[in-house]
Order: C-alpha cells, then structure tokens, then sequence
C-alpha cells in the first residue's frame, strides 16, 4: 500500500507537468490527478468602476501537499489578465478599496494571517495589521475608512494579549487535559478549547481593533462554514451587521442564527434584528442607495435545509416584508442591482445552481442563467460577473446581460488543461420514482466511448441527504474519473435533494432507507434499460456520509444488487450515531425527535439491524477527524465485514475529516477506491 502511495504522488508530479497539451498533441483520460492540476477560481470581486476583477487563484503544491493561493487580476472585458501578488505564503479574501486603486487582502506571509494592502498598479504589498493572533473574514466599509475582521478570543479577556497569553500558557501545561461543562466538544474536524470568533472594527488609518462582540459567547461568521457573506457595514460606515448563534446550551441542537446590529466604536452590546425569527437568518445586504437590507430567512426552527427567503427590511426602521415567499426555491447567495430594482440569487435548480433576477416591487422571478453551477455573482456596471463550472469544466468568469444575453467567458484559465484530457458528455434525465413521482438523474459515458461494447457502472450516490450530484465540477466526487477508468457514471437525484421544490427536499423527514431506496433502484433500472452499453451485470455502489450510509441500508436490503460497495463516511448505527456525533438538531429533525423519545424512527432503518443480510464486497473508508460521523462508525462496519467473512478492505487517514482534502490523501483515495472496483467489476 505504502508503495502504491508513493507511486500515485509521484504520478501527480508528472501529471501537473504534462497535464497541458499543444494542438496536436495525445490527450489522455481525465483522472484524479487532472482534478488536482487544475487551478480553482474563487471569490471574484468587482472593482468600484465596474472595470476591474480580483479574484483568487489555487494552485495545488505537491512538495508541500496542500494549496497554494495567490491574487490575481483580470479586466470585465477578459483583457489584461496578470498575476497580483507572488508571495510563497497563500494571499486571499481580496475587497477592494473604495477608490478602486487598491485592494485589502489576508495573508499569511507574516508567519500569521493578517491585513495586506496593496496598490493595483505596481509595488510591493504593506502589512496593515500585525496582532498576535490570526486573522480572517475580511469586510471594508462603503467610505472606506474602516475594515472588520475577525479573530479567535477567549470571551472572559478583555483584550486581545489576554488571549495570547493564556494560549501560551496552555502550551506550557505539561498536563494536556480539558474540561467541559457543556456542548460543543468538539465540531466538525476541530476540539473546541473555549474560543470564540470575535468581530474587530479598526480605521483603516491605524489604531487598536476593537471588539465588537466583547463579551458575547457566540461565534461569526458561522461555523464551520460561514464568511464574510455573513458581515456588513451599515450604509453610513457607523454600525455594522454579522450573523451569530447566540443561543446558550442550545447551541448544538439549535439552527437559531440571527442578525445583530453594533455600533463600531462597541459602546453598546449587540442589539439582535431578527429575535421574533427562531430559524436561521443570515446573508446581509444593503441596497446601493442604503434605504433597504435584504438577508436570508429559514422559518422552520431547528432545521438546517429548510427553504431560505429573501426578506426586505427598510433602514434603519419599517416593517419587513417576504419577497419570495412563493418561489420554490431556496436562495444560498443574494446581491443588489445597481439600479436597486432587482435582486439577484443564485439557488440549487433541477440539478443546476442556477442564477435568478427578482423584481424587488412585485417578486416575480425570471431565470438568468440556468445550466452549470453559478459560484459568486456580482454586479459590475451594465453587467452581472459570475464563476460558472459544470461537468466538464472548472469554475472559470463569465460575464453577462441582466436579461440573460451576451454571455462571454472573461477568463480560460484552465482552457489547456481541459484540452488535454478526454471527458464526455452528461445527460439527464427524469424517470417516475417513489409513488410514480419525477425524480432526475445524471449520466456520464466512458472517456473511450465505443457504442457496440458492455461497459461497468459506478453507481454514485450523493451526501446530505439534503444535496444533489448536479451539473458541477466536484473535485472530491467526479463523475469523470469514472468515465476516464473506462466506467459509465450514473447519479441519481433521489428524494430528499435539493433544488426539485421545498416538499421534495422535505420528504427524506422519517424516511431515510424508504423513498430513497426506491428511487434508486428505479433509477438504476432506468438507465440500464435507456442506455444498453451499460452492463447491469458489473455495477458497483458507491457514497460518503449519507452515501455511506445508504451502501451500508444497500447491503442489507438490496444484497444481492451489485458486484461491490464503497462506504466513505457512513453511519452504521443511526441509533448510536446520535450519541457519538456534534451538530444534534440534524438527526433530531430528520429522525423526528431524539432516540429516547422516539426510537421508533431511529431503528425504522437503521442498518445494524440487517447487517445479517451483507454478503457484498465493501471497501470502507473513514478519517480520524470526522466528528460528524465518527470513526468508530466506519471500523465497525469493517468488524462487521471482516467478522460475516465478506471480502472487505479498510482504508483509513489518521489526519482527514470528514472530507480527504490533502493532494497526496486524495491520490491514495482514488487509486484504492477504482482498484477495489476494478477487482470486482472489471472483465
């Protein structure tokens, strides 16, 4: 194993440096160490004129096996694409400055992460700030006379040396333990060890970061996954808004996120704007002219993919109003039109993610941009910029008309790489699922496609369960990897996914191995009946998380339906995966209360109570810091496995999540999981 590990990281090496092909050249099929060679666009920003993106490139390091990122510029028009910053160390979360001749920037070239500027015509960039605990979520003010930014601080100090101190002091104990007198322990990958995410208001003159959350036991932006999005200045630069789950020992059963308005100097505690909301709200934004700021609102408490609306409040007071309370889709993202007329929101569409323009007077909702994954729109001027991927490409800038024309691609920055691998084509199509109900469903063919030959299927079924495998360039499940070892790529949107309408997304509640399950099976036959090269005969299944959890209801309910199974990441026994996990109000809703209360729908379907059925090969895999579904559900189902006689492997990362997110880890993932379905479904 060790030396196939060696092999694979050497392989990317050679990979990355003959990934790119010159016209004429042999292509080859796309494979993991493609995905790895690409360069990841993200966080574009629109200068003030409207003229200018800044955005952030990644570039993966092989010797230091992570991500490198840099700045990078480019003109709207795709004209005068050139590097920023050079700096070995990553540079990223670019905001522009309001006079357009500069921008703000973290970086961690300082040996911390901390506040750079640096000027778009030329020189060396300047460190703002240079504190002693790390940075990050960097947000400007409108006047441009003050940044926020956040920092990890123990609520009881007072002063930001306070917690330094007391972190040093930590590392000197020579005891190591630590006590708890409440949830969360732990969350996500990371123990939690009493600090909190603190928002820090400075002029950007200079002076002392001020703590505007001084005293208060919550965390912004919201974790794990929360940014900047999440923060705002107020129009007239004096207050300023974040979103935190201020919630107590609820903490870890609550999804009770809200708005909080404080003045930047922090002479008063944080005044909540949304306390009446129980649910989620999130995402504020103020219109151009100021007078409105529209966020996100959930209305169902203690659920985490109920659907999102767009909420309009008037500034500083009037009374609220729902602008979509009857589109049935849930916005993850929202900005203002120039005009301040329009909202624009990107939201999960029928195996898209999808851009939508809302007319602030009247709600009605019209598609701008519908196929592909749209990432971080912005308005630039006459013109809306956007990242867009799909299956068959990385994120690159598109640019285009309010009213949906002139769509132009700004940058190709992964044009040679594209050009040198062989992907094919995707198809979806809808079949009648559960209760005869429409269900979607994605396929990719083989990299070498021949009609009049049988190929085997890799069966991909997507987390959550409230996801989707959509039209997306995934860099961690890709279809084409599939395709590119010579598998055809079938993905079912099964009940319980999102972007098909709130009641589809809703119906998983109480029925995780139900409508699910059958979906899939349909699914399955579906396309082996549509699609005759696939050979029903050599079909493996493959999931993580709820994934990994439907090839361990697989194993014991539908035995006898595939040649082998991989489980990443999945749940053995839901009953016990209550106790052992962290974010609590996510079982509490989808198995409808708690396991003392309502055992009943935990043990409705769970796999433990069928493991006597197995008799497929499995390959399980899990890391030693997933804390959403912990390891020891993942060495069970191997005890399992290993204990009925069944051909299984164990495949296991001391130092990964609940994702593999490290280059050389990723590598290892890809050649164990296609050479265990090549052992079992390859002639």
């Amino acid at each position: 194993m060790y030396l196939r590990y060696l092999v694979g990281f050497v392989l990317l090496s050679i990979s990355v440096a003959v990934c790119t092909a010159a016209p004429g050249e042999q292509t080859h099929p796309f494979s993991v160490h493609d995905i790895l060679a690409m360069e990841r666009i993200s966080d574009p920003q629109v200068s003030p004129d409207g003229e200018w993106i800044v955005f952030v490139l990644r570039k993966t390091d092989l010797e230091e096996n992570l991500g490198r990122t840099d700045l990078w510029l480019v003109g709207v028009d795709g004209v005068g694409l050139r590097r920023l910053t050079s700096h070995p160390e990553n540079d990223f979360n670019p905001r522009w400055a309001p006079d357009g001749k500069s921008i703000w920037f973290l970086s961690k070239r300082s040996e911390s992460s901390q506040v750079w500027r640096i000027r778009i015509d030329g020189g060396e960039a300047e460190q703002v700030t240079d504190l002693p605990l790390d940075v990050g979520n960097l947000v400007v003010s409108r006047d441009g006379r003050h940044i926020a930014f956040t920092m990890e601080v123990f609520v009881d100090c007072n002063s930001i040396e306070c917690t330094k101190d007391r972190l040093d002091e930590i590392e000197n104990k020579k005891a190591s333990g630590r006590i708890y007198d409440r949830i969360f322990v732990r969350h996500w990958d990371t123990w939690k060890d009493g600090r909190r995410s603190h928002l820090f208001v400075m002029p950007t003159k200079g002076g002392e970061p001020i703590d505007v959350m001084q005293g208060t036991d919550a965390d912004t932006p919201s974790k794990p996954f929360g940014g900047p999005g999440e923060i705002t200045f107020t129009p007239n630069g004096r207050g300023i808004i974040f979103t935190a789950r201020d919630v107590g020992r609820e903490e870890p059963w609550s999804t009770d996120l809200d708005l909080y308005q404080v003045f930047i100097d922090g002479s008063k505690p944080p005044r909540c704007l949304t306390e009446k909301n129980q649910a989620w709200d999130t995402g504020p934004v103020f219109s151009p002219n100021g007078k409105t700021l529209a966020y996100l609102a959930m209305v169902r408490p203690r659920y985490e993919s109920d659907r999102f609306r767009i909420i309009l409040r008037p500034w500083p007071e009037g009374k609220e109003r729902v602008l979509t309370e009857d589109w049935d889709r849930s916005p993850s993202s929202i900005f203002w039109a120039p005009d301040c007329r329009t909202i624009y929101a990107r939201a999960s569409n029928t195996g898209q993610k999808s851009l939508f323009a809302i007319d602030v007077k009247t709600g009605e909702v019209r598609t701008v941009v519908k196929d592909g994954y749209v990432s971080s729109p912005r308005a630039a001027g006459e013109k809306i910029i956007y990242g867009l991927d799909n299956l068959r490409s990385p994120v690159e800038l598109y640019s285009v008309r309010p009213d949906g024309s002139d769509v132009r691609k700004i940058t190709k920055i992964n044009a040679e790489k594209i050009a040198a691998v062989r992907m094919r084509e995707h198809e979806q199509f809808s079949f009648k699922g559960w209760n005869d109900e429409k269900v979607y469903c994605y396929v990719v063919k083989p990299a070498d496609f021949d009609a009049s030959k049988k190929y085997p299927v890799a069966f991909l079924i997507h987390g959550g369960p409230q996801g989707s495998f959509g039209n997306h360039f995934h860099y961690r499940w890709n279809p084409q990897v599939y395709a590119g070892a010579g598998y055809g790529a079938v993905m079912v949107d099964f009940h319980g996914s999102v972007g098909y309408g709130q009641a589809f997304t809703d119906s998983i509640r109480g029925d995780w191995g139900g409508k699910p399950l059958v979906d899939l099976q349909k699914g399955l036959a579906t396309a082996l009946k549509r699609y005759p090269w696939m050979d029903g005969e050599r079909v493996c299944a493959l999931g993580a998380s709820f994934g990994g959890y439907m090839i361990n209801w697989i194993a014991g309910q539908w035995p006898d339906g595939f040649k082998c199974l991989v489980n990443h990441a999945g749940t053995l026994d839901e009953r016990f995966g209550y106790f052992d996990t962290e974010e609590l109000w996510f079982p509490e809703w989808d198995h409808i209360g708690t396991p003392w209360d309502n055992p009943e729908s935990y043990e409705k379907h769970n796999p433990v109570n069928y493991v006597k059925n197995w008799r497929t090969p499995m390959l399980v895999i899990h890391g030693a810091n997933d804390f959403r579904v912990v390891e020891t559900q993942g060495l069970s189902t191997f005890n399992a496995l290993q204990r009925l006689g069944i051909e299984s492997k164990l495949l296991y990362f001391p130092d990964e999540g609940h994702w593999i997110n490290k280059p050389a880890n990723s590598i290892l993932w890809h050649e164990t999981v296609l050479s265990w379905l090549d052992e079992w479904a390859k002639e």
